[in-house]
């Protein structure tokens, strides 16, 4: 398994990098300097890729090397992989050599064993690579080959620029690539790189729309301890956050936005479903809601002309003329949100935050906080845990949701935080129950949330509306426009209560998944 971690640097830096007393503090010897040349194959069919896979040949001082990597995972930057090297005559794959080292029960075995495969390689695209390495040894004995990587990629008539640095793990704790790229970072601003060289020179192949990721579903084996299951539903979480850095830093998609501050809601309902056992320590919580601030910023902009705007505009047709004032004006401000959430994202200080969550997470530095009983309590089984915690925010939920009829905002948006938090809960452990019962559960719990979330969408539209109407006061039609959606705005939880009361009822009378 290949251990690996990313990051990208402006070649405007790398002459400072050279030069780094710490580089050379922790170097066992003088860098080496290789020429790589790589072609990467695949099937006219994207076979290989689409086993989540990659195929090339390297061309390293007149000798060929084909390299098979397949499956793995990426967390915080950091790269796990499989990897099968044979070598070879010249610039073509020979896929026998590769079958006699993968698995033969494993996927990428039987993606080997395809017939025709190796008559339908051709090449996709090129690297051409000059690598400096350094042969690393971390003050805790750690071995780590450090590669800065200049170059670029080429398919068919297009290119594009590489300059990065991989710190690959020989021997040692994962975790520790986290300490040295901060380090680093002390010196040098640098990004994490959570997309490989082959999945750019694919991006180049068969050219793709930069897309929103949703949260994937959660896994979880039975037989899972309570720690192994908060580093399972943790690392998910991530993916969902930095599988929608693109997204946001491409701007113009309001949906990356919104998945990236989903995937970090999640990931901080995970941190408060499992503080007692693994605690998060307060500066990672703090830079949290940092990014939390900085994407919400951008997304309520964006649900107000998105969502709630139109919505009025459907429920009263004749009004939609004064409405798409108020639309044009935020748009404006919805693009400037967007553009500052986007700069969040590709600021030193995100990259930080990634790396040092990444640390933590991986370095399992809860640990060192815990005694006694909680330290026992992480190898506790998930199972019980996960009946417990259910059963706790289940109770809490109908607790805040009996006296809904005669509820006030404040007692509302308390009702919807603890939905959110028995929702996201649910999700989390879902594997575990029957899937019938969750997805019931989870249908009505989500309508319920749905409902109460528009309420919320209108208080935080009246908030921005306010605010639309200071900025620009000396316009009259957006200052009657703006008057008109806070009226309609402030009687939502009347209009809305009626059917908020049903979807209450068919919520409490839902069957927990947890009950038997």
């Amino acid at each position: 398994m290949e251990v690996e971690l990313k990051l990208s640097i402006e070649p405007r830096h790398i002459d400072t990098l050279r030069q780094l007393p710490l580089l050379q503090q922790y170097a066992s010897a003088p860098p080496r300097t290789v020429q790589m040349a790589d072609i990467y194959f695949d099937t006219p069919g994207l076979a290989i890729r689409n086993s989540n896979a990659g195929l090339r040949v390297r061309e390293i001082d007149g000798a060929w090397i084909q390299t098979l990597k397949g499956g793995g995972s990426v967390t915080s930057g950091l790269h796990s992989r499989y990897e099968w090297e044979a070598t070879v005559a010249g610039p073509q794959p020979e896929l026998d050599a590769l079958r006699k080292l993968v698995d033969p029960h494993s996927a990428w075995a039987r993606l080997l064993r395809e017939p025709g495969l190796d008559a339908s390689l051709e090449k996709a695209f090129t690297t051409t690579i000059r690598r400096t390495i350094w042969d690393v040894r971390l003050p805790q004995g750690d071995l780590v080959e450090f590669a800065l990587d200049e170059g670029s990629i080429a398919c068919r008539d297009q290119t594009v620029e590489v300059s990065e640095i991989e710190l690959e793990l020989k021997s040692g704790a994962p975790e520790q690539l986290f300490d040295f790229a901060l380090k680093l970072m002390d010196h040098l601003p640098l990004r994490l790189s959570n997309s490989s060289k082959a999945a750019r020179g694919y991006g180049m192949y068969q050219a793709q729309a930069t897309t929103a990721v949703r949260a994937q579903p959660v896994r979880l084996a039975r037989a899972l301890t309570v720690e192994e299951g908060f580093r399972v539903i943790a690392a998910n979480c991530l993916s969902q956050i930095q599988g929608n850095e693109a997204a946001v830093l491409a701007g113009g998609n309001p949906e990356g936005v919104h998945q990236m501050r989903v995937g970090l809601r999640r990931l901080r309902s995970a941190l408060k479903l499992f503080k007692d056992i693994a605690p998060c320590p307060p500066d990672l919580q703090a830079e949290l809601s940092w990014l939390g601030d900085e994407l919400g910023q951008a997304r309520d902009w964006e649900v107000l002309q998105e969502a709630t705007l139109p919505r009025i505009a459907a429920a009263l047709p004749e009004q939609a003329a004064t409405l798409e004032v108020l639309k044009q004006a935020s748009e404006k401000l919805v693009h400037e949100k967007q553009r500052q959430a986007a700069a969040a994202v590709a600021s030193p200080r995100f990259a930080r935050l990634a790396l040092a969550f990444g640390a933590w997470l991986t370095g399992k530095r809860w640990r060192a906080t815990l005694q006694g009983n909680r330290e026992r309590k992480l190898k506790a089984p998930l199972t019980k845990f996960s009946r417990q915690a259910l059963a706790r925010d289940q109770a809490a939920l109908l607790r805040r949701g009996h006296h809904l009829a005669h509820a006030d905002p404040a007692a509302r948006h308390r009702l919807r935080i603890a939905a959110k938090k028995t929702r996201y809960a649910s999700e989390f452990f879902h594997s575990l129950y029957p899937r019938k019962r969750v997805k019931t559960y989870v249908a009505t719990l989500t309508e319920l949330q749905d409902a109460l979330g528009w309420l919320n969408d209108a208080a935080v539209a009246d908030r921005l509306l306010a605010e639309l109407q200071q900025s620009q006061a000396s316009s009259t039609e957006l200052a009657g426009a703006a008057g008109f959606a806070r009226g309609y705005l402030g009687a939502a939880p009347e209009l809305e209560q009626p059917e908020l009361l049903k979807l209450w009822k068919r919520f409490a009378g839902t069957r927990p998944p947890y009950r038997k």
